[in-house]
């Protein structure tokens, strides 16, 4: 189940849904951070090393780690939801396993159980070098609320 999971894509409306979303948090895009996977449940976001996003002793800073670990478990739970809803966090909870070092970050969410009202996601963010070795620095439970989408 689990490879079935990571390959599989959403559906066309859902993955514009998710990324027209994505482009209008500022902070998304402040980070540098971009979606590099949208599944019914799951999606990855890829935030690049740079100087910005680091702490004082080179390693990305946890406020970062924590941002794009947040990110992708909301748009995870937005992938299950209809149209007419949309998605807050509640709470999280972060447990940061070693310096976030790398090329950049891989945050992946990944919803455990969507139901009317809240969702618990898995938060996984993965340390990931130039030659591809990975490690995870970063791993939490969140739970987020169904809302009614805001009127345009």
């Amino acid at each position: 189940m689990e490879d079935r999971t990571r390959r599989e894509q959403a559906s066309p409306a859902v993955r514009e849904r998710v990324r027209s979303s994505f482009e209008l948090q500022g902070l998304m895009s402040h980070l540098g951070a971009r979606i590099t996977h949208i599944g019914p449940g799951r999606v990855h976001i890829v935030l690049p090393a740079c100087p910005e996003v680091t702490q004082q002793h080179g390693y990305i800073h946890a406020g970062a780690t924590s941002a794009v670990a947040d990110t992708a478990g909301g748009y995870a739970a937005l992938t299950l939801f209809d149209e007419e809803s949309d998605v807050l966090t509640v709470e999280y909870k972060i447990n940061l396993l070693a310096p976030a070092a790398g090329d950049h970050l891989e945050a992946i969410g990944t919803v455990l159980r969507s139901g009317r009202t809240l969702t618990v996601c898995q938060l996984e963010v993965y340390g990931v070098r130039a030659d591809g070795a990975r490690k995870l620095v970063a791993n939490g439970q969140q739970t987020l609320i169904r809302v009614n989408r805001p009127a345009a």
